[in-house]
């Protein structure tokens, strides 16, 4: 993952380390941003990490009707517009295999999530206060990009659900989600290979922290912590009953037959019609094609029974409720 110079893991530091940097960034971004109509149109997707989120982030995007946080606004995410005018433009747009190692192929100008630094920075605010920031910041982004609309891909804003809800009633929110065992499996294997990387790549630890990665690797923070029968993280059933809690606990919001729209990772590898639904749903008038591969692995490993039939009883109810 590290292939940045000395300068520019200090330069991440400056921008991203620093509470007090980050606020004084984006106070400095907002000033300086046209007013402009209040838009209310956006799609989020929040679902729980190795769901197919990026695969999709990559397919809407694809649409060039959104504006969305890439590798170009690295290291100063809150000031997308003032880093451009002052960073030296890469002309590399090689695409190269993610950190992950999961086959997905990026370049510096490839969507991705960095939105968590926002919430990171801002998580003792008001509600009233932090609607106001969020919307400046979504404002930020697409003047960056000239485009009326946003698209975000934040697993963790899965945990923030209602909130987003609550400030874009109009947007959509697209939940992927996908086998629980599968799932489960690829976030055991990922948390593994990022922890093990990290002890070679000590920036790798620090980078993961500054924004607010935590979905798995050397910081990993589980959404849910009371009450486990699993919290051994090197054990596949802890992340099963992460993934039955937290898809159970979004079925139950009483907001979740409005804008919330569960997505299934195997419909959408397996149906072109089921990706049609997704544009349609998302409002793309110029629909297009889209290229997705399933993986499925065979898995071995010791899972409770008990726990398995109560994932698998969450992931028929997200089926059934899902995008036809």
């Amino acid at each position: 993952m590290n292939n940045y110079t000395w300068l520019e893991q200090k330069l991440h530091q400056l921008a991203l380390s620093s509470q007090f940097m980050r606020e004084v960034i984006f106070d400095f971004e907002s000033t300086y941003m046209p007013s402009s109509t209040k838009t209310d149109n956006h799609i989020f997707i929040a679902g729980l990490a190795r769901s197919g989120s990026t695969i999709l982030l990559n397919a809407l995007h694809k649409s060039n009707i959104f504006a969305s946080l890439s590798y170009t606004d690295m290291p100063f995410i809150l000031a997308p517009n003032l880093w451009s005018k002052i960073s030296i433009n890469k002309n590399n747009l090689e695409l190269k295999e993610r950190a992950h190692g999961d086959g997905i192929k990026v370049s510096i100008e490839s969507p991705e999530a960095f939105e968590e630094v926002f919430w990171k920075t801002f998580a003792d605010e008001s509600e009233e206060e932090l609607e106001e920031k969020f919307r400046n910041y979504v404002k930020t982004i697409m003047h960056k990009y000239k485009k009326n609309r946003y698209l975000s891909k934040n697993n963790q804003n899965i945990k923030r659900l209602e909130l987003i809800s609550s400030f874009f009633s109009h947007s959509r929110i697209l939940v992927p989600f996908r086998d629980p065992v599968q799932q489960s499996y690829s976030l055991l294997m990922q948390h593994k290979k990022f922890i093990e990387d990290s002890k070679d790549d000590q920036f790798m630890s620090k980078y993961m922290k500054w924004i607010g990665h935590t979905e798995f690797g050397p910081n990993y923070n589980p959404i849910h912590r009371n009450n486990l029968k699993y919290d051994n993280d090197l054990d596949i059933n802890h992340w099963i009953e992460q993934w039955h809690l937290t898809y159970k606990t979004t079925l139950e919001l009483p907001n979740a037959n409005r804008n919330i729209h569960f997505t299934s990772y195997e419909k959408l590898c397996s149906s072109k019609e089921y990706w049609l639904q997704i544009q349609k749903i998302a409002q793309i008038e110029e629909t297009y094609d889209f290229e997705f591969a399933e993986s499925e692995k065979d898995i071995t490993l010791d899972i409770d029974k008990s726990l398995l039939d109560n994932a698998l009883s969450t992931y028929h109810d997200l089926s059934y409720l899902s995008i036809e």
